[in-house]
């Protein structure tokens, strides 16, 4: 008999799965996917499950006895929701998907932290049709890789965002791509969820719609093939503090607002604030103002007194804490935070804070490095419907080889030629994303 904890949950590739026949397992056959979240399970479909090796979550909602979800002798249960109460103690692993304010934050590299709430990526519009610009004056797009950055900043657990498909909408083979391979760029997991038309296409075996799924389980592949990736952590010379219970737990806030502008930043929790998270960085942003303790201003201070350079927000700058189902910034909120964006960005200026990139205002970066410091992953996500080319990365460091690797093809490696402040890498054409691995 199959045991789940052959698996570790930080393992665990989730799928919402709207079907409870075993005849839709097929699906899964080749792919990476092997936890289902189930609403209506069955005996016979779990132990079909079991016997390919995958594990299967019951998904139980407030109101709902967890207990009577275990009779399908599923592997454990993912409680979704706002629950009101306490939630109940089970013999089985259990999930929280909960609202952002509620996410249980600071995990260890076992646990799970996630939550239902999610903007649908792309690039926004005004009145459906144009594109538009945010405070940022560059062309804005929906994300949530700020918000995903943030959580991983307070601890190693495994991050999972449930969100789905807008609803009575058709999302395009595109738009699946880019929520998979957001999250996982940023060390995170989208829960794959189909719209209702991908739904009715894929139990029909529309070639059309297995061609959709052939393009998101190859992505899957692409990035959980790399696990290396998702220990390593942001890199860069800008450091921004801020606590995750508060304007960390927002889309469309600071740290959005720094990666639409391409420039590498590091998340830092006020928590987990220390000599050793600074360690590096030329740059300091606290957006936490006077919510910090004494011995965590003095790491500041310490900072400053070492060269670096520190913006504290605006005097009575308050980090808005989100209310409940609240996931974005409103106009007056967004307005405040522009005032501090204006001077943040003065700091910046042009000036190569790691990893300056040109020709990509319809993607979105993200600098990684390994733990010990001898090679960096750069990952770009274009959030357009037709590719990118001509791309130019200039970096900092004594990275002297350079390797493209896309879900497309094979590594290619590329010329690396000395620039003034560091080197450059071109890159010839972007699809839906790309990875380039910087090493010694």
């Amino acid at each position: 008999m199959f045991c789940p904890a052959a698996i570790k949950p930080s393992e665990w590739v989730p799928a919402r799965w709207p079907w409870t026949d075993t005849r839709s397992l097929e699906l899964l056959s080749g792919t990476p996917v092997n936890c289902l979240l189930l609403r209506r399970a069955t005996a016979e479909f779990t132990a079909a499950a079991a016997a390919r090796g995958i594990v299967t979550l019951a998904v139980v909602l407030p109101g709902e006895d967890a207990n009577q979800a275990l009779a399908a002798k599923v592997d454990g249960v993912v409680f979704e929701g706002d629950f009101p109460t306490a939630l109940p103690a089970l013999p089985v692993p259990a999930v929280e998907l909960a609202p952002r304010y509620k996410m249980k934050l600071g995990g260890g590299p076992g646990a799970i932290t996630g939550t239902y709430q999610g903007v649908w990526p792309g690039i926004a519009m005004d009145e459906g049709t144009s594109k538009h610009a945010g405070p940022t004056s560059s062309v804005w797009i929906d994300t949530n890789t700020g918000f995903l950055r943030a959580v991983r900043a307070f601890g190693e657990a495994s991050v999972w965002l449930a969100n789905r498909p807008p609803e009575k909408s058709v999302a395009s083979t595109a738009r699946y791509l880019q929520a998979i391979a957001e999250a996982a760029i940023s060390g995170a997991r989208w829960v794959i969820a189909f719209d209702d038309d991908l739904t009715a296409r894929l139990a029909r075996r529309e070639e059309g719609a297995l061609g959709t799924w052939r393009k998101m389980t190859a992505l899957l592949t692409y990035f959980e093939g790399h696990p290396e990736w998702r220990a390593m952590r942001e890199n860069g010379l800008l450091a921004v503090v801020q606590d995750p219970n508060k304007g960390g737990l927002l889309s469309g806030g600071m740290l959005d607002m720094i990666a639409v502008k391409h420039t590498p930043v590091r998340p830092i929790a006020g928590a987990r604030l220390s000599a050793e998270s600074l360690k590096g960085a030329t740059m300091a942003v606290n957006i936490e103002g006077d919510a910090l303790t004494p011995e965590q201003k003095e790491v500041l201070r310490s900072f400053t007194r070492s060269g670096g350079t520190l913006l504290n927000g605006p005097p009575g700058w308050k980090d808005p804490t989100p209310p409940a189902g609240k996931i974005t910034l409103d106009k007056e909120e967004l307005e405040r935070l522009n005032d501090m964006w204006k001077d943040v960005n003065n700091l910046i200026g042009r000036r190569n804070m790691g990893v300056r990139l040109f020709n990509v205002a319809s993607t979105l970066s993200n600098y990684l490095v390994s733990p010990d410091g001898k090679s960096a992953v750069v990952h770009l996500l274009n959030y357009s419907d037709y590719p990118v080319e001509s791309i130019t990365m200039h970096y900092l460091g004594s990275f002297s080889h350079a390797t493209l690797i896309s879900p497309e093809g094979a590594a290619k490696t590329l010329e690396v030629y000395k620039t003034e402040e560091g080197w450059g890498v071109d890159i010839d054409r972007l699809a839906v994303c790309a990875t380039i691995r910087l090493e010694q």
